[in-house]
C-alpha cells in the first residue's frame, strides 16, 4: 500500500512539474509579441519592502524588449536585437552590453524567449501559491548575478514573475493588461544615446 501511495505521489508530483514547464513552453510557443504593465516591490533578505515602482514593458521575439520604469525613479531598458541599453536619465548615463553577453543567463532571456533557455537554466517545478503555478528556473553560470527565478502561471498566461538575488533579496513583478501578439512598432526596440550622455560598456 505504501509503495503504491509513493507511486501515485511520484505520479502526482511528475504531472505537477509538466504542467508548469509545460504551460511556460505553451506561452513562449503562443506569444511571439506581448505588451503589459507591471507593478515591482523588492524586499529585503528578512522580507521588509525596500522598494516599490511600476511601469511598463513590450517585448517581440528574438531579443526585442523595452522595459521602462516610470516611478519612482525613471529607467528605460532596450533590448535591439543585438545590444542592450540601460539609461538612467537621473544621472545621464547609458550602459550598453551585448545581448549575447545580457542575455545569456539573465531572467529577461526568461520573457524574451531567446534561444537555448534550457541550456542556461534548469527549469524546474515550483508547486501552487496565491492561485497561480509557479515555474523555477535555476542560472546554471555561477556568475548569473542571482539564485533563482520564478514564474506565475494562471488559466491566462503569465501573472507573476519573483527574482532571488544571491544576496536573499526578492523582487516581485505582478503583471497586469497583458496584450499577447500585439503590433508593435519596430522604432520601440531601437535606442540612440541622448546627447551628452556617458555611455559606458560594450559598444
Amino acid at each position: 500500500m505504501r509503495i503504491l501511495l509513493g507511486a501515485l505521489a511520484l505520479a502526482f508530483a511528475l504531472a505537477a512539474a509538466a504542467a508548469s514547464i509545460e504551460r511556460y513552453k505553451a506561452f513562449l510557443d503562443g506569444t511571439q509579441s506581448a505588451r503589459a504593465q507591471f507593478e515591482q516591490k523588492v524586499y529585503d533578505r528578512s522580507g521588509k519592502l525596500v522598494q516599490q515602482s511600476h511601469g511598463s514593458f513590450v517585448f517581440q521575439r528574438p531579443g526585442r524588449f523595452r522595459w521602462v520604469y516610470e516611478k519612482p525613479a525613471d529607467q528605460v531598458i532596450v533590448g535591439d536585437g543585438q545590444r542592450v541599453w540601460i539609461y538612467d536619465p537621473q544621472l545621464n548615463q547609458v550602459t550598453v552590453r551585448k545581448l549575447a553577453t545580457a542575455l545569456g543567463s539573465t531572467p529577461a532571456a526568461l520573457l524574451a524567449g531567446a534561444s537555448g533557455i534550457e541550456q542556461a537554466f534548469a527549469l524546474s517545478d515550483a508547486g501552487e501559491k496565491d492561485g497561480l503555478e509557479w515555474m523555477e528556473a535555476r542560472p546554471r553560470e555561477r556568475e548569473a548575478g542571482f539564485e533563482r527565478v520564478r514564474l506565475g502561471f494562471d488559466a491566462h498566461g503569465l501573472q507573476a514573475m519573483q527574482l532571488t538575488d544571491n544576496f536573499g533579496q526578492t523582487t516581485l513583478l505582478r503583471f497586469s493588461k497583458l496584450e499577447r501578439n500585439p503590433k508593435v512598432n519596430p522604432a520601440e526596440f531601437r535606442f540612440a544615446p541622448p546627447k551628452g550622455a556617458d555611455v559606458l560598456g560594450e559598444k
